[in-house]
């Protein structure tokens, strides 16, 4: 089973992987650990391995586990909880931060006499101990969770970025009380880079500060959404309207929303008309009209008239909570780019304690071959110092390794970037369930719909009314046999159709409603199942149906075989309408192409992608269809597994697919497909199949999903390859002792902020 729990603790990549790499270990377990959300979806496939078993293999790592954060009974109250714990997190930061500084400023200043005028005052023994007191204070105090840190993940055998710091910070403090030794007389000279650890706390700190700020505005999205719910709601109980908070609304209470109040909670409008802003489901701006029999979305604003809603979603049941998890579970993903980041990470602080250990070395036992490097470039790097002793130098390159080299810009690259990608999409009505789907979409190169309810609107309409003409002019009185006006075809044929569910006769019922014609009521109709509807008027008994009703009529259709056959051929659906045992007309319908659905179309084609039109419907049907979108090819009379076997062929010659649908018989291909797209106006099973969910029920969903996928990969990239860069240049300059301790750190610090503040430019991305 599946579930999603806290890790408290996690600051940097490496704890990410560390928790990741002890929950993996234990038999029957896949986890997926999220540095940004600061948790870890655990998928158990042992029954008997419970929750201290999962507790214990973190606490192993040096880090802490909590219950599943997902309550069944409120599915908000644990996202706030966990923003709420966010804010703690960074409120504590910045106290640690302040505290640093208010300590290290002191030192700095204390340094400046001795870096300019070579004076340390009041005297060397004085300024060596008071340095490095001042260090170990800014150490024990400020800093001591990130030394607490490094100790318990070295003793747990994954050391993090905590080592990293904690050594850098500690050997440059340890250098202080080196030279109280020289100071009287006891030691060899070393200079005193104890004020340097106390920067290096105090900077890291900083940085650490930026991050988490940084952090909680990409997960602003959620926090939005949150924003949104109504405290409260009014709902009828025993006879009388009560407001009651939103958490207290139970399945089937009546709720009363007035203009301008937001519908707490998901539900169908029992009476009253209104228009609603939904745009928090689906992007779009618009108000949308709704009625008796709509069904509605919590949170979406009532703008004009007074409705009544029966509540039908509560608690982890409604929109916003589905939302919201599906949000997390994609933010707690990886996105297959991100493997080889995690295998680099994975032993990264090993390898770069062996780098800074080989550059200790290298400068005690070849200090004039380096040295001379260090002479060349001092002209280029003030900070450089030749002259100094040789152990002074080895310990200024090692210090400056162990800090420049921090795994965390690489390990937040990816999930950094995800988090504010699936955050956005979900205020765009785009809701992703998998980070690889980001990539799947981004990489697609052939995108297959399915046509009934996808590239159409899945419900039959009305598109031409055809009559037999016999010679009397339109309207001259009592309807004559053979001689009917389009009106009254449709009139006849409404009245038999009103009392049939049929979608066909729901479409004749509702295009005769339109047109405000007025429809008798037909007596003694019923269905004549595979065939059409029966029923009788005052004119007489009128069939409506196909050839066969006809011909068991008596009833000659030659008068309108011509039209039938033409319509047909065109691929509409068409019934015959007969009074007595005359035909008097056909009524053609068809499946209505979305409004968008062409422009959508063309405009996937501008981006060089192929499309293809996969229906169950016919041959004419299909060919209509796809010249009216202008879609590249179709296949006609296709069942579902027909549909799976086409995407399998798609991808065996080597394509890329995406597949759009929204039916039941579509949930096959959605998963098959690289990357399954499913509207919103779709059933359940289809949505729970896709792997990304378009809310709103216009086409061009399609086009905000990918150029969401493509923003949001190409930040990924943009984060990996400066992160990468970052240390492939960063570490030989520290090596060769040309990067300052202080100043590495900034830049190590400077490097993550970098990568988080570039996906959160992700945010003004235009959809």
């Amino acid at each position: 089973m599946k579930q999603v729990y806290r890790i408290d603790g996690m600051h940097c990549a490496g704890c990410a992987s560390a928790v990741e790499r002890k929950l993996n270990s234990l038999e029957g377990v896949e986890a997926v650990v999220s540095l940004p959300a600061e948790t870890a979806t655990i998928d158990v496939a042992q029954s008997d391995l419970s929750f201290s078993d999962l507790r214990e293999a973190v606490a192993s790592a040096g880090y802490e586990l909590s219950p599943p954060v997902r309550d069944p009974g409120d599915a908000l109250r644990a996202e706030r909880e966990r923003l709420e714990r966010a804010d703690a997190a960074l409120d504590g930061a910045r106290a640690r931060m302040r505290l640093a500084w208010a300590l290290t400023v002191p030192i700095m200043i204390w340094m400046i006499p001795e870096m300019v005028f070579g004076v340390r005052w009041p005297n060397a023994v004085a300024f060596d101990a008071g340095m490095t007191l001042l260090a170990l204070i800014v150490a024990a105090g400020p800093g001591r969770a990130t030394f607490r840190g490094g100790w318990r993940s070295a003793r747990g055998g994954v050391p993090n970025m905590d080592v990293l710091i904690a050594l850098g910070a500690g050997v440059s403090i340890a250098t202080g009380a080196w030279a109280i030794l020289h100071a009287l007389g006891v030691a060899p000279m070393i200079m005193n880079y104890a004020g340097i650890g106390a920067m290096i706390v105090a900077i890291h700190l900083t940085g650490r500060f930026i991050e988490i700020r940084a952090r909680g505005r990409a997960s602003a999205a959620i926090q939005a959404l949150l924003s949104l719910e109504a405290p409260t709601a009014r709902v009828e109980r025993e006879g009388a309207e009560l407001e009651v908070p939103t958490a207290d609304v139970r399945l089937d209470d009546i709720m009363v929303i007035r203009p301008g109040e937001r519908i707490p909670t998901d539900g169908v409008i029992v009476e009253g008309r209104s228009s609603l802003d939904e745009s928090l489901a689906t992007g779009e701006s618009i108000p949308v009209d709704r009625a008796a029999g709509d069904p509605v979305i919590g949170s979406t604003v009532n703008h004009a008239g007074v409705l009544r809603v029966r509540a039908t979603g509560v608690g982890a049941d409604t929109f916003l909570a589905r939302v919201i998890r599906q949000v997390e579970e994609a933010q707690a993903s990886k996105v297959p780019i991100q493997e080889f980041a995690d295998r680099v990470t994975a032993i990264f602080v090993p390898t770069i304690v062996i780098i800074a250990s080989l550059a200790l070395v290298g400068w005690l036992v070849f200090p004039d071959a380096l040295a001379s490097i260090a002479a060349r470039a001092s002209g280029l790097f003030p900070w450089v110092n030749h002259d100094l002793g040789r152990g002074s130098l080895a310990v200024f390159a090692a210090v400056a390794v162990l800090v420049i080299a921090c795994p965390c810009a690489l390990g937040l690259a990816t999930p950094t970037a995800l988090m504010v990608g699936t955050g956005l999409g979900a205020t765009r009505g785009v809701l992703v369930r998998d980070g690889a789907a980001i990539q799947a979409l981004d990489s697609a190169d052939t995108l297959v719909f399915d046509k009934t309810g996808t590239l159409t609107r899945g419900r039959p309409a009305v598109v031409e009314v055809r009559t037999v003409r016999t010679g009397q002019a339109e309207g001259s009185g009592d309807l004559p046999v053979g001689n009917a006006s389009e009106m009254e075809v449709l009139r006849l044929a409404a009245a038999v159709e009103a009392t049939s569910e049929h979608p066909l006769s729901r479409a004749i019922v509702s295009y005769a409603d339109e047109l405000g014609v007025v429809i008798p009521r037909a007596r003694g109709a019923h269905a004549e199942v595979g065939r059409g509807v029966r029923g009788e008027l005052a004119e007489g008994t009128v069939r409506v149906g196909n050839r066969q009703l006809m011909a068991e009529g008596g009833i000659d259709i030659g008068p309108i075989e011509t039209a039938l056959t033409d319509l047909e051929t065109g691929g509409r659906t068409v019934v015959l309408v007969a009074l007595e045992t005359h035909v008097l007309g056909v009524i053609a319908m068809a499946d209505p192409v979305r409004d968008d659905a062409g422009e959508t179309l063309r405009a996937l084609r501008g981006q060089g992608l192929r499309t293809i039109m996969l229906t169950g419907d016919t041959e004419s049907t299909a060919k209509a269809v796809a010249e009216a979108v202008g879609i590249d090819d179709y296949r006609a009379r296709m069942l579902p597994a027909d549909k799976v076997d086409a995407i399998r062929d798609l991808q065996a010659s080597g394509a890329s697919v995406a597949f759009v649908g929204d039916g039941i018989n579509d949930a096959p291909a959605l998963k098959i497909a690289d990357v399954g797209l499913a509207v919103g106006s779709g059933t359940d099973i289809a949505i729970e199949a896709a792997d990304v969910t378009l809310v709103s029920e216009d086409l061009a969903a399609v086009l905000r999903a990918r150029r969401l996928a493509r923003a949001t990969f190409r930040k990924i990239k943009q984060n990996l390859f400066w992160a990468y860069f970052y240390n492939v240049i960063a570490i030989p300059v520290a090596f060769l002792g040309l990067l300052h301790p202080a100043i590495a750190e900034a830049a190590m610090a400077l490097s993550s902020v970098t990568v988080v503040a570039n996906a959160n430019r992700l945010r003004f991305t235009r959809l």
